[in-house]
């Protein structure tokens, strides 16, 4: 999904990268606790639980995923946003659904397959997960249908962009979009027939499709399939026209599009010549797409990771979705000839798919979408009047970079830097998601030209990234690059620069740590931070940790740096622990945890023990949460919120304690077992005083005064809107930090090695 604003939500998004669900993972919302209870939960479970095992104090983690995506739903019914960032937000909820379905489902599926009746924390079993899944995803997919059909269609037509259907079109404009049909679209169609002579066609992952029948001469009714090609626009352009003079003087184009689906059907004439079409139904099916990885040896893994990519259109299928005019009996026969069960059978009252509606936010109109912003640039890296010197600027201090209220560029001048720097020996990098256009890559690239030693961590195993990661290993081992591809049964997450420079008598080490991807264009679209530095123990520790990821190495203790699945578990609990503690003592007792999503139940536990002791605790979690706050003598002290906004919210910040003697640690590792025991992964301290007080006054802050984009999550695990009072003001955290990086930030000039 997702940048939540971005043009579309990326493949492999953070909030749905993930594992198979298991037993002892997947942690229910209210229906199995509290069933119809008038009472406030947390009132009902009063006293009732000293057990931290009991299944009624966690959410269910599945259903908790759908609740995000709920909330993402909720800001294309937001009639606050422009119209056009509304449509995005609702082709987000589909992405984000097709994923769910794709990884989450299937993995639900295939422990129901194999007869798993382990309950996970919230006392659920697999079967009884897939059914409470069913009901959330049937109610969702249909408000997504109502809110394109009942709000977002009338508000676009007003606007000046019109979503037709074929029938609506006028005369001419079905000329044109005919014409359209046999340029453009009609020698790209391969209509498949099914008869006893042709078995059923293979159905491909995520294929829009027409179902087709027709009556040949002699009276025989046949059934074909023609697949809706994903490499044409799912909404065919019609010729636009001005409107209405604007009061300033502009006239506005009216902008026509007409379904691609609906263009194929009205034409199937030519597909089928000399035959009687009868009817043409659109289907849409979803296949498992988390293939099981059987790593062999480091030498194998790319070639099998290129073979998973192939079988993934293969995958169990886990969804079939059709519209709900289709009939009966041709419903039966997809289901029969698929495999379907009845309950992996979805029937919706509008367009299907509507993932495609994307391609909107292309249409010229600025006035319907948020206003254009641009990220500042670090004083510390451009004071205004000269730009500095990297390595400069890092020995004076360590130096923060919030993405993307402040601009990606330093990175990549920083690395650029680096690549041309006649006393740079050495750069070492993890790649995990870097995107199609690369820059960063291309910074390895030259420093490698220039003679430097430079080693990439690629990892190949980074959920629907891996075909562009394939490629960039292969770019990057052709110009003499030193390619890891990963750990054999461990993903590397953690986001890591390590730049070795010759200064003097002394060899210095530079290292940019982050919570995000070294991807440009995501930098834009998420909330994430970075961390410049050239402390002599963390730079000791980044080279002991590629050692590890490049070698062999036993190390189990790191100096400053939090490495999963090494210690991360241990020194995480033992943090929370510690704040516990200090609150029995000092009664002072703090914790602030901005992440995407919490469902590790050992840290969950941890956490309800800190609240039984008092401490005081505010959790923003974008996407998943299992932990159940607001219930007394349990979690009476826990607020939990998420913020959902114009950019995707993926930063991570883990703060203890209050003042000047706080401990703040950022990084790439969520709290759930996949982070913690399956991935390597680095939190990272935060120790210069004033970024400490930064991140908890100035950003921390911000997102717990949210009264705009912030949901809530109650004790029965359903959420609401802080809203703001009549006496209160608006306080939207991403606007306000967007406006503090203005006052702030020198002003904006190309940032350059």
């Amino acid at each position: 999904m997702n940048g939540l604003r971005s043009m579309e939500a990326p493949k492999g998004s953070e909030a749905m990268d993930d594992s198979r669900a298991t037993a002892g993972e997947a942690l229910s919302i209210g229906p199995t606790v509290f069933g119809e209870l008038d009472a406030d939960p947390s009132e009902v479970l009063a006293g009732e639980l000293t057990d931290l095992y009991d299944p009624r104090l966690y959410i269910n983690r599945e259903l908790s995923m759908l609740a995000f995506n709920r909330r993402v739903l909720e800001e294309a019914e937001d009639t606050r946003n422009p119209i056009l960032e509304r449509v995005k937000f609702l082709a987000i909820t589909n992405s984000n659904l097709e994923e769910y379905f794709m990884i989450r489902v299937a993995g639900l599926k295939q422990q129901v397959d194999a007869g798993v009746v382990d309950v996970s924390p919230d006392g659920m079993s697999p079967a009884e997960q897939l059914a409470a899944v069913r009901r959330e995803a049937l109610a969702l997919m249909d408000d997504v249908q109502s809110c394109w059909s009942d709000e977002l269609i009338p508000q676009l037509s007003a606007s000046g962009i019109h979503v037709l259907d074929y029938a609506d079109l006028t005369p001419k404009q079905k000329a044109f979009a005919d014409e359209a049909f046999q340029v453009r679209i009609f020698p790209v169609l391969t209509p498949l027939a099914f008869d006893p002579g042709r078995p059923f066609p293979h159905i491909s992952n995520l294929s829009l499709n027409l179902a087709v029948r027709v009556r040949d001469a002699r009276g025989n009714v046949r059934f074909a399939r023609v697949k809706v090609p994903s490499t044409l626009p799912r909404l065919v352009p019609l010729k636009r026209n001005s409107g209405s003079r604007r009061q300033d003087g502009t006239v506005p184009y009216h902008h026509y599009f007409v379904w691609l689906e609906q263009l194929i059907a009205a034409n199937l004439n030519s597909l089928f010549p000399g035959m009687e079409i009868l009817e043409a139904h659109p289907f849409h099916i979803t296949r498992d797409a988390d293939m099981d990885l059987q790593e062999l040896e480091a030498s194998d893994l790319l070639e099998n990771v290129e073979r998973l990519i192939r079988q993934r259109r293969f995958g169990d299928l886990v969804r079939l979705t059709m519209n709900s005019t289709m009939p009966k009996d041709l419903r039966s026969l997809l289901a029969g000839e698929l495999g379907v069960a009845p309950s992996d059978i979805y029937a919706v009252g509008g367009p299907i798919a509507l993932s495609g509606i994307a391609s909107l936010h292309d249409v010229d109109r600025h006035d319907l979408k948020d206003p254009p912003f641009t990220p500042a640039i670090p004083r510390a890296f451009d004071d205004g009047s000269r730009q500095v010197d990297f390595f400069e600027a890092i020995r004076a201090d360590d130096v923060l970079v919030h993405h993307p209220f402040e601009s990606f560029s330093p990175v990549l001048g920083f690395l650029e830097s680096a690549a041309d720097d006649a006393n740079v020996l050495a750069i070492k990098q993890t790649l995990y998601r870097v995107g199609r256009n690369a820059p960063v890559v291309a910074a390895l690239m030259r420093a490698r030209e220039h003679g430097k030693q430079v080693a990439a961590l690629v990892e190949l195993k980074a959920r629907f990234d891996e075909e562009s990661n394939i490629s960039w290993a292969r770019a990057l081992e052709d110009d003499g690059v030193h390619v890891v591809y990963g750990l054999v049964g461990l993903k590397v997450h953690c986001k890591v620069a390590l730049v070795v420079r010759s200064e003097g008598n002394r060899i210095r080490r530079y290292v940019h740590l982050a919570t995000g991807n070294y991807n440009a264009v995501t930098a834009n679209l998420y909330t994430d931070l970075g961390l410049f530095t050239c402390d002599d123990d963390i730079g000791a520790d980044a080279t002991d940790l590629f050692n590890l990821l490049t070698g062999y190495s036993a190390k189990t203790e790191f100096r400053k740096l939090i490495v999963a699945p090494i210690n991360m578990r241990e020194r995480f609990l033992e943090l929370i622990r510690s704040e516990t503690e200090r609150h029995r003592l000092h009664g002072d007792g703090r914790i602030i945890f901005k992440l995407n999503s919490l469902v590790d139940a050992e840290i969950i536990r941890c956490l309800y023990q800190a609240s039984r002791a008092g401490v005081e605790i505010d959790l923003i979690v974008r996407g998943i949460c299992c932990l159940r706050p607001g219930i007394k003598g349990t979690s009476e002290t826990i607020r939990v919120r998420s913020i959902v906004g114009r950019f995707l919210e993926h930063s991570r910040i883990f703060a203890f304690g209050n003042g000047n003697d706080s401990i703040v640690y950022l990084g790439s590792a969520d709290l759930m077992p996949r982070n913690i025991d399956r991935r390597v992964e680095v939190l990272f301290p935060v120790e210069s005083p004033a970024l400490r007080a930064h991140l908890v006054d100035d950003v921390l802050a911000v997102y717990l005064r949210d009264n705009v984009n912030a949901r809530e999550l109650m004790s029965d695990g359903s959420y609401r809107c802080v809203n703001a009072g009549e006496a209160s003001p608006a306080i939207d955290s991403q606007a306000e930090l967007m406006a503090y990086r203005e006052r702030t930030g020198p002003p904006i000039r190309p940032l350059s090695g």
